[in-house]
Formats: structure tokens, C-alpha cells, sequence
């Protein structure tokens, strides 16, 4: 193999540089990224960066002269728009077209939108560093801020602007939020935790329209309430970034499909992070993970299968979300959970765990470290559900 190219600026695609060097390649590798940036670090977008701006000396994952050193010929502000499986070339907006004999596809995820901006007005989302410093200079105290959308990054949006001053709502279509992620009980216990820091939450609530007003948005609901708003931010999920593979041969379903060892459907393609649906036989399960260790294993997981391995990528998903005072860590699954069990819960503390076929599939511990890797141990082990919640 004498070239691989990236297609994905992301953490993904740096662990997965790293793993190309460490395992021997000495041929050519080229990055290609649709921003401008070196790859970046994205959990502070909602949280510290979002409240102070962006520091962009400590946000990339990399300084410039690592690229350098490991020789890596980069693609930046350049989307890649399509690929050719049979003639193993990528070829990118401007047409410049790249040779590859082995490809990884490190794409990540994009936010989901509500509507083109003539019909919902002027609504920010957070996925970019762009999108943070756009954010962060509108975020003054006094101000109204509406999110739509009680998920995680709603959530913490909600929390980083409530620390800055501003009054803040969060509208979501859920009786609760986090109801389809972790269930109505753990739900309820952040729904309480949020309304107790001042955020008000509005559960059960369908968005009519977004009309522009003076300063601002007025957020129409169904039930005929009006929210006037300084700014509107929407958390409404992400999508895998597979817009430019559409009609390349690779097989798609939410993401690219790859095999147990990351592979894809078509010869020396393999993919890593937020973009890859694999099938995780710890879980007996087909699953896509967006979350930051996830990006960091399959990088280096897949990089080795580019070079010829042939293991199997099995892991615990694991993902954090920091909220006011409450750090919120989870390992395992909690989809499809037939049993939830809560260990423990307080004021700005709380244990839960999830079951699935007779085993522990998952664990949230918010202020709770010590049990985390307990419970991890637990699902790697395949711990029966009587054992864990009786002990």
C-alpha cells in the first residue's frame, strides 16, 4: 500500500495518523477536512469554550508541525463531493481528485436542522468551532435564550449559558428530556436538576414556527404559547456525514456499514468515528456511537485493518456530559433496556443502572466516579442483572 487517504478531519482521522505511523506505513497520507481548521477537540464547544470563546492554541488535537513530522499532505476548507470504489479515487469540491489504495472515512456527523432559515428564522446550531465563536458573542446576560431540543447538547447549552446570565428555556417534544435515551425516570431526575438551577423546561411542547422579531425570534408551540427570544439554538440530534458517498457503492443504513474490524463494503475502504455503523459483539448488537473514546479506538482500530489486521473492534461505549455541578459519565447501552434499576439518587448525585437478556448493559453515575469502573467491569464480563442489582 503506498497512499491512504482520510477523508474527515476529526479526532478520528488524528488517532487513526498515529496508527498508520506506529504500525509501520511509510507511504503517503492525505487528510482532507471541509473546514479551515486543524482537527480540533469538540466536547468543549458546549461547555467552556462556549462560555469564555474559543481558544484556538488549545482546541486543535494537534500542532502544526506534528502533521509535518508524520507527513501528512493536508486538505483543508475542502469537502471531499464524491468516490469512485472502482477506480479508488475520492475527488473533492473544487475537482482536484485523489488517488487511494486504502481509504479511511472519518466524516463524522452533522447537525440536524429544523428548516431552511426563510421558514424557521435564525436559529444557531453547535457543531462547529465557527458555529461556537458565532454563538458565544451573542450569549449576553439578561438575554432569552430558547433551546429546542432536551438532549445532551441542548442540555449543556442550556446549563454554559444559565452560568453566563441569560434566562433559558428548553423546549422539548419528550415528556422528559433524555426520555429516549435513558428512560423517564433518570429523565425526570435532570429535568428537576435543571428547573433547580433556574433553567425552565418546557416537556411535552411541539414547535408550530420560528418567526423573526425585532432583537430577535418569537418561538410559536402548538398549545399557542409565544417565546420571545434573544436567540434561538436548536439541539435536535446529528446525522451521520454521508452525503458525498451517495451513489459511491458503499453501503449505507444511518452511516457506513462496515464489518466487525471496521471494514466497508467495497476493497481498502474502512471507516472510524461518529460516520461508522459496525456490528459489536459484546452487545450482539449493530450500533453507530458518537462519542469521544469511540472516535479515538476506532481510529487506531481501523487504521490496523487498513494494513492488513483482522480483529474484531469490540468496546463499552462511554461518554460524559458535564451539566452546572453534575458530571454525568455512562458506560454500555441503555436502549432497549428491560430492566432499570436505581441504585442511588440525590439532589446533584445519582446511580442507575440498565438491563437487557438477564445481563447489566449499561450504567449512568452522575457525581459518582468510584462506581463507574465497577460497573464497566461488570458489562465487559457479561455480569448476570440479579447479581449486580442484589450486590
Amino acid at each position: 500500500m503506498r497512499r491512504v487517504v482520510i477523508v474527515g478531519a476529526s479526532l478520528a482521522a488524528v488517532h487513526a495518523i498515529d496508527g498508520l505511523r506506529e504500525n509501520g506505513f511509510q507511504g503517503d497520507i492525505a487528510l482532507v477536512g471541509a473546514e479551515s481548521h486543524l482537527p480540533y477537540d469538540r466536547p468543549p464547544l458546549s461547555k467552556e469554550a462556549l462560555q469564555h470563546g474559543p481558544d484556538m492554541t488549545g482546541l486543535p488535537l494537534r500542532t502544526p508541525e506534528w502533521y509535518v513530522e508524520r507527513g501528512v499532505d493536508l486538505h483543508l476548507g475542502c469537502r471531499a463531493r464524491a468516490l469512485d470504489v472502482a477506480t479508488r479515487v475520492v475527488t473533492l469540491q473544487h475537482g482536484e481528485s485523489l488517488a487511494y489504495d486504502g481509504l479511511l472515512i472519518a466524516t463524522g456527523s452533522r447537525p440536524r436542522t429544523l428548516g431552511p432559515p426563510d421558514q424557521v428564522g435564525p436559529v444557531h446550531v453547535l457543531r462547529t468551532v465557527d458555529d461556537c465563536v458565532a454563538l458565544h458573542e451573542r450569549l449576553l446576560p439578561g438575554h432569552h435564550l430558547v433551546v429546542i431540543g432536551g438532549g445532551f447538547i441542548g442540555l449543556e447549552v442550556a446549563a454554559t449559558a444559565r452560568e453566563m446570565g441569560l434566562d433559558v428555556s428548553v423546549v422539548e417534544v419528550a415528556p422528559v428530556p433524555l426520555t429516549r435515551v435513558l428512560g423517564d425516570e433518570v429523565g425526570q431526575w435532570f429535568k428537576t436538576y435543571q428547573e433547580s438551577r433556574g433553567v425552565k423546561l418546557l416537556c411535552g411542547s411541539i414547535i408550530d414556527g420560528i418567526e423573526p422579531s425585532p432583537g430577535g425570534s418569537k418561538v410559536i408551540l402548538r398549545d399557542g404559547t409565544a417565546l420571545s427570544a434573544d436567540l434561538v439554538v436548536a439541539g435536535v440530534g446529528a446525522v451521520p456525514a454521508t452525503d458525498w458517498l451517495e451513489g459511491s457503492g458503499l453501503k449505507l443504513s444511518d452511516g457506513v456499514v462496515c464489518d466487525q474490524s471496521l471494514r466497508a463494503s467495497a476493497p481498502g475502504v474502512v471507516a472510524a468515528g461518529d460516520v461508522t455503523r459496525w456490528y459489536n459483539s459484546l452487545f450482539d448488537e449493530e450500533m453507530r456511537v458518537e462519542q469521544w473514546s469511540n472516535a479515538v479506538e476506532q481510529g487506531r482500530h481501523a487504521a490496523t485493518t487498513l494494513l492488513g489486521g483482522d480483529e474484531s473492534y469490540v468496546s463499552v461505549p462511554y461518554f460524559w456530559s458535564d451539566q452546572f455541578d453534575a458530571k454525568m459519565r455512562f458506560v454500555g447501552r441503555a436502549n432497549a433496556a428491560e430492566q432499570v434499576h436505581i441504585e442511588r439518587t440525590g439532589e446533584s448525585s445519582m446511580v442507575a443502572l440498565f438491563g437487557r437478556d438477564g445481563m447489566i448493559r449499561g450504567a449512568l453515575c452522575v457525581n459518582a466516579p468510584r462506581q463507574l469502573a465497577l460497573y464497566r467491569r461488570a458489562i465487559l464480563d457479561g455480569t448476570p442483572w440479579r447479581d449486580v442489582v442484589s450486590a
